[in-house]
């Protein structure tokens, strides 16, 4: 089985490419990437001595993608991946425009060619903000938690955020990049024929990872505080409360392996996937782990929200778990780790990651 891998040396796709590799005999991988993140660079080699066929190139360009051998499927992992990209910093709105969207139409034709199967990787941000500000919480510990004594609208239940949950805008530039990619994901597998299957993930995190203040906050966080890097609790009264939940690559490799596999046609396309209410921690529980790593270091209190800020974002893995037996195997106490033994062993990581 060929796969292509859009992004694949950003944190996301090189983890999956290895992972799969090392998992699955007889798979052969293609990736492509324009190197634009800081740090991308540093993993090109290390794929390619792997074996994998690596093309220097940018899906916003469809030559870019029509010179690649066809493949049995595509996963997109392409994408500026920052809610606030457009908006404050990380590129302009036309950019955001151009590397979510148009770029994924380009992938979308390559698959109408080839009748490649796609695994659309998505995210949490395709939900509505003022829907994510108002849901039912307290204070529980150090953190935000579901009010269970109020009735929770539809698409949240105790286990997270579902595909149910409301998309209605606002939901923010990326976000609507994101939702309108599985609309067309959708209608193009639908018009030409090819399976698609969209994954809507919680955090990603891992060693590795390029983080910084706005994605990757379990890594840039870790990093940040082994360095004694200014740190900032924004927002929510300035006391670090917001929660999230976060999942390993590796771990989502084997969900997306399972849907490959998958001889189902029609029903659920679209499904949400993280590390589950076990697996969510909020920003104050973060610093106190790393606090007993690494020593005391408390950030400031910055009480000004952002725009797009949100309290509490917790996926749900029922229908995965129903649908493929899929759960997370790594633990957030044990990507936590993995993640400080990578800083420890690279002291300039938030450098390459362009910090």
């Amino acid at each position: 089985m060929k796969i292509l891998i859009t992004g694949i040396c950003g944190f996301v796709g090189s983890t999956l490419a290895r992972t799969l590799l090392a998992c699955v005999e007889g798979f052969q991988i293609i990736g492509i990437d324009n190197l634009m993140r800081p740090g991308a660079e540093t993993n090109r080699q290390s794929l390619k001595s792997l074996g994998i066929e690596f093309v220097h190139g940018d899906i916003r360009s469809a030559s870019d993608l029509a010179g690649l051998p066809a493949a049995d499927w595509i996963i997109d992992a392409a994408a500026n991946p920052s809610v606030l990209a457009g908006v404050a910093g990380g590129g302009s709105s036309r950019q955001l425009f151009e590397h979510n969207l148009a770029g994924l139409g380009n992938v979308l034709e390559y698959a109408k060619v080839h009748r490649a199967g796609l695994l659309l990787l998505s995210t949490s941000r395709v939900y509505s903000i003022p829907a994510l500000a108002t849901l039912p919480l307290k204070v529980e510990g150090d953190g935000f938690v579901l009010d269970d004594t109020r009735p929770l609208p539809a698409g949240v239940t105790a286990e997270g955020i579902d595909t149910a949950f409301a998309t209605t805008a606002p939901i923010s530039l990326y976000g609507a990049t994101k939702l309108a990619s599985e609309i067309m994901a959708l209608e193009y597998g639908a018009a030409f024929d090819f399976p698609v299957w969209i994954t809507r993930c919680g955090v990603l995190a891992g060693a590795g990872q390029f983080g910084t203040p706005d994605q990757g906050i379990f890594a840039y966080w870790i990093n940040a505080h082994l360095r004694r890097r200014p740190l900032r609790y924004i927002g929510f009264e300035g006391l670090g409360r917001q929660v999230r939940d976060a999942f390993h690559p590796s771990d989502l490799a084997a969900l997306l392996l399972a849907q490959m596999r998958s001889t189902r046609d029609g029903g659920q396309r679209i499904y949400t996937a993280g590390g589950g209410p076990r697996n969510a921690w909020s920003l104050a529980r973060l610093n106190s782990w790393c606090d007993g790593r690494f020593g005391t270091h408390t950030p400031a209190a910055d009480p000004r929200p952002r725009p797009y800020d949100i309290p509490w974002v917790v996926m749900s893995n029922a229908d995965v778990q129903r649908d493929f037996a899929w759960s997370p195997a790594l633990g957030l106490d044990a990507i936590a780790a993995e993640i400080a033994a990578h800083a420890g062993q690279h002291p300039q990581w938030l450098e390459l990651s362009g910090l």
